[in-house]
């Protein structure tokens, strides 16, 4: 019966730390459920303003369709709630049996107690069993067996009231998961209705741009051209800097070149001298010339090839900031609170393609822009109007574009999460433009930001 009751015990814990698992994640699951709402209620917010507009534009599609992505992803976030209710409702149930079942065995051992107690429940009964025993040390087990006897069958009443309030609560839990998965439910299908009238009007939208599109074509192309320009010349900045650190770093080579063979020179010079004292000596000795001690092998110091990494790595100081960049992938702070409204690489705007070195992200008006990771500003520009600033932090570089003011000038040291300028409004909505590189490739910042 202890054995039983042991492995009970077992079960039990490990379904309470499964159910307590589950609920961590339906935790996570209703926080995320909740983030995807505040973007889709702040998504509506930029529709409801753009309404009174008879003209669409590219972003109020963009939009639309994110608005559409997040709808998939709340459904998708619903699914997985109800996944995890089926999971802890199939567990509750295990439990609630194995609880009846453990009770029914508990009350039937309890009953056998009762009866057995029943039957010998006067005095002398109870004194005939224990003079009954052939010795004393028999006798002494006896009265010992009948004082346990009674404070154990006291213990199992209370575990048997115990068992039954766990009963009743996890059928009160269960019964809770039952409603909370029919909420969920009602919840996914007003959702799911919610997603197709979305897409009727991205369908209505969609054919609305397409009529409107030819009006677009002009803008949408000087628009784009000014990105394309202005990419260049982040992309230039950075080669120039590059190019920089590698004339510092290659007459940093030549010059300790020049010193190693200037020392070798001394040294030979040196030798050369020794080997003219020992030749005058003999001969003045009138003794044979001593062979000359056997020449050192001098190695030949060459330039080797070297990447562009390497340059910006020329010294300890920009080894460490590199390797703390590194270290820090996937943790970085957000240059700016906002959602992501354009991915990094190849993207579509009407028949044009075009690419992103970076991510675009929407933050509230004017707000403070600030620096992912020390470094030292490297250049600070304004094309068009916008400025961007770009910072060095060893073999990378960050870029932030479209600021209406900065708080930096160049050759200036940065800190982590320092502000350093005031994010500008572009088509109506405010944006900031934010780029990674590793020497003179662009990298995806969504991999490297919290």
């Amino acid at each position: 019966m202890k054995l039983k009751k042991l492995l009970f015990s077992l079960l039990l814990s490990l379904l309470f730390a499964t159910v307590s698992f589950a609920q961590t994640s339906s935790i996570e699951l209703k926080k995320k459920k909740q983030q995807l709402q505040r973007e889709i209620d702040q998504l509506q917010m930029n529709a409801n303003k753009a309404a009174s507009n008879k003209k669409l534009t590219q972003q109020q599609i963009n939009d639309l369709n994110a608005k559409i992505s997040l709808m998939q992803q709340k459904i998708e976030v619903i699914n997985a709630e109800v996944r995890t209710l089926d999971t802890q409702i199939h567990q509750n149930k295990n439990t609630v049996n194995n609880l009846q079942g453990q009770l029914s065995e508990l009350k039937k051992e309890y009953a056998s107690m009762i009866r057995f107690a029943q039957k010998n429940q006067n005095s002398y009964t109870k004194m005939m069993f224990v003079f009954a025993a052939r010795d004393f040390q028999q006798a002494y087990m006896r009265m010992k067996y009948l004082q346990q006897f009674g404070t154990y069958r006291k213990k199992q009443a209370g575990f048997i009231e115990g068992k039954e309030k766990d009963l009743k609560y996890k059928i009160v839990v269960l019964d809770k998961n039952l409603k909370e998965k029919s909420s969920l439910m009602q919840e996914q299908q007003s959702e799911k209705s919610k997603l197709g009238q979305n897409k009727e009007e991205q369908a209505k939208a969609l054919n609305k741009f397409s009529a409107q599109e030819k009006q677009y074509q002009l803008g949408i192309a000087e628009r784009r051209q000014k990105q394309t320009a202005l990419d260049r010349e982040i992309r230039a900045a950075i080669l120039r800097d590059i190019a920089i650190a590698r004339k510092k770093a290659e007459e940093a080579a030549r010059a300790e070149l020049a010193r190693k063979k200037a020392a070798e020179e001394k040294a030979r010079l040196a030798r050369a001298k020794i080997r003219a004292a020992e030749i005058a000596k003999a001969k003045a000795a009138n003794k044979p010339v001593p062979p000359p001690a056997p020449a050192r092998v001098e190695v030949a110091v060459t330039e080797k090839a070297t990447s562009s990494a390497t340059y910006l790595n020329s010294n300890p100081v920009l080894t460490k900031l590199s390797s703390d960049f590194e270290r820090n992938k996937g943790s970085l702070p957000r240059p700016v609170s906002g959602r992501v409204t354009e991915g990094f690489g190849k993207h579509n705007e009407g028949q044009a393609i075009y690419y992103n070195d970076g991510i675009n992200i929407e933050p509230e008006e004017s707000a403070s822009v600030h620096a992912v990771f020390e470094g030292v500003v490297r250049s600070v520009r304004n094309p068009y109007g916008k400025y961007y600033i770009l910072i060095n932090h060893g073999a990378y570089y960050t870029v932030y574009h479209n600021l209406k003011s900065v708080n930096v000038s160049i050759g200036d040291k940065v800190s982590t999460n320092q502000v350093i300028g005031v994010v500008a409004n572009s088509e109506g909505k405010p944006h900031l433009q934010f780029q990674i590189w590793k020497g003179e490739k662009a990298q995806n910042p969504e991999g490297w930001i919290r």
